[in-house]
């Protein structure tokens, strides 16, 4: 069903806001969670009530993208407000206190906790060097090396990570699950905070991500339900890049993680009705990419399918970079699906801050929905852009590739053997059916696009922010 697009707010509403009535926010970001993994959104296997309900009093997107297909860079993408071409976390001690969304929000008076997966770096590059008040279970490292306690296992940090998963041994017991203690220390903050004063809280969720593992009862519930399914001729993999694709959803420790997830947004959802709060919070729920579908070189086991979108992570195929939007405030912003306006992560924050203390950020990339929902704006043509140069096709699949996408038309340059694709994503969701040898005008034009932005945007300053630091802190120690 087609709802139109419709907005209580008023720029005028917003900017007469007192420090009192600031709304709260809550921002839920699951992690390696695909597009079509909420029942909302097509999934005939995993079964998500609360998210459903939530998406159903919320507006929703169906155009809304990361702006990288794997976590650390689309994180940083998110974090930041600009276009992740440096690939990493970057450095951010090096964003200037007028673009940091975190220190705006604390300037407005706002209480600022962060719970859950970082990945984005250690000392001024970890959530309470970078502005929050406070942080849990948030470290450089990618994830935990089991769901279960004591969670931190030898396998747990990843090659280049330094520590594991703080804070959970000490707050855990035997027999906990990590998203549960995730969401019960965010409503732990929220009822710890200072009633005068609106807070914002950021629950980011280690899973999705591997390592797979379901609570018992769920896997088990979910098994019998797999088994009952009919997959019809759907075969469990086709082939994709250097490896697989993988076309079923049929994993009964992905399902688990998936319903556990939404059990507990559930709970995250009722904690702020019983507290009075959910007519004045503002809650944003995403993911950070695509899921995990496909494979390379060294085959491994896979969660999810994307299906009907192409690819998963680490592809900028659509099924790697298109993401689950939900964006709701009580009263103040209709419940609707906007089907054609173009949204990126990065434009996530710029929203938040116009929306709750009308505040508008110069100097980035992303920016406010706002003028979108006002009906001021159209974003239906809007031209964006990825870029992703540590391809991995050993493990994803995946090959070197810069994208534009503009209005209908997205154009994919793997750069590396400067191979084309075009594809008109409102005729061809799946993007089968290459247009690049029936339309060499439509191809020229946005392949000359995407060179000028690459020439614009892939140079050090954006790229080797970590190096530059370096450099420059070597510098001040001379003199």
């Amino acid at each position: 069903m087609r709802y139109f697009l419709l907005t209580f707010i008023s720029l005028a509403f917003v900017a007469n806001l007192t420090a009192q009535s600031q709304p709260n926010i809550v921002f839920i970001q699951i992690d390696d969670l695909g597009y079509h993994d909420l029942s909302c959104t097509g999934s005939k296997i995993y079964q998500t009530p609360n998210i459903d309900r939530l998406a159903k009093q919320s507006l929703t997107f169906k155009q809304a993208y990361s702006s990288y297909p794997r976590c650390t860079p689309s994180r940083y993408g998110l974090i930041t407000g600009t276009y992740p071409v440096n690939e990493d976390h970057g450095n951010l001690a090096d964003i200037k206190p007028e673009q940091n969304f975190v220190n705006l929000l604390n300037k407005a008076g706002y209480q600022t906790y962060y719970v859950g997966k970082w990945h984005l770096g250690e000392g001024e590059n970890e959530p309470t060097g970078f502005g929050f008040n406070q942080s849990f279970a948030a470290g450089s490292t990618g994830g935990v090396g089991s769901r279960f306690y004591p969670f931190n296992t030898r396998g747990n940090a990843e090659k280049g990570d330094k520590a594991p998963v703080p804070d959970v041994e000490k707050a855990g017991k035997e027999g906990d699950y990590l998203s549960d203690l995730l969401t019960t220390a965010t409503i732990d903050f929220i009822k710890k905070s200072e009633k005068d004063k609106p807070f914002f809280a950021m629950l980011s969720f280690y899973a999705v991500h591997t390592p797979l593992e379901a609570k018992d009862l769920d896997k088990k519930r979910n098994q019998k339900e797999i088994d009952a399914f009919d997959f019809g001729d759907t075969p469990e993999y086709i082939k994709e890049g250097t490896g697989r694709r993988k076309m079923r959803q049929d994993d009964a420790d992905y399902a688990g993680m998936v319903e556990n997830v939404d059990e507990n947004v559930g709970r995250l959802l009722a904690a702020l009705q019983s507290l009075d709060l959910s007519d004045n919070t503002i809650i944003v729920l995403s993911s950070d990419h695509g899921g995990l579908s496909n494979d390379g070189e060294r085959l491994r086991h896979l969660a999810t399918t994307n299906a009907p979108l192409r690819a998963g992570k680490g592809h900028l195929y659509e099924g790697g970079i298109r993401v689950p939007l939900i964006l709701h405030w009580e009263g103040k912003i209709a419940p609707g699906v906007d089907e054609k306006n173009i949204i990126l992560g990065m434009d996530v924050f710029p929203t938040l801050l116009d929306l709750a203390i009308a505040k508008k950020v110069e100097g980035i990339d992303g920016k406010s929905y706002l003028p979108v929902m006002n009906g001021k704006e159209s974003w239906e043509n809007r031209t964006v852009y990825w870029h992703s140069q540590k391809a991995r096709p050993h493990s994803t699949g995946d090959s070197k590739c810069s994208v534009v996408r503009s209005g209908d038309y997205k154009l994919l340059h793997f750069f590396k053997d400067d191979r084309i694709e075009l594809y008109n994503l409102k005729e061809d969701i799946s993007e089968e059916k290459n247009l690049a040898q029936e339309e060499p005008e439509r191809v020229k034009k946005m392949l000359t696009e995407l060179k000028t932005w690459k020439k614009q945007y892939l140079i050090p300053e954006k790229m080797d922010m970590k190096k530059m630091a370096k450099q420059r802190a070597k510098a001040e120690k001379k003199h």
